[in-house]
């Protein structure tokens, strides 16, 4: 397992665990989620079991990613913080 931040473009990727500790959303009722955090994440379609392909991850910036047909843009800080099973 790996960090999402750290996979090169055009890897792709199992999702294996999400790591974001905060307490308890109040909104969603997502144990140990925040409302900007997994919750968020899982209403655009990152959840565990889900294959994702990385389409851009230039410098240190923003990362992009494509899971289904949905292309989502986060934080490198966010995607360390991801953690996946590269596939081959």
């Amino acid at each position: 397992m790996l960090p999402l931040g750290l996979l090169a473009p055009g890897e792709r990727a199992e999702v294996v665990e999400l790591m974001l500790e905060k307490p308890s959303c109040q909104h969603c009722r997502c144990p140990g989620a925040s409302p900007h955090s997994l919750c968020r994440l899982g209403d655009l379609g990152l959840r565990v079991g889900k294959t994702v392909e990385v389409l851009n991850a230039s410098g240190a910036g923003a990362l992009l990613v494509k899971v289904d047909e949905a292309r989502i843009a986060m934080n490198r800080g966010v995607a360390m913080k991801i953690k996946v099973r590269r596939k081959a």
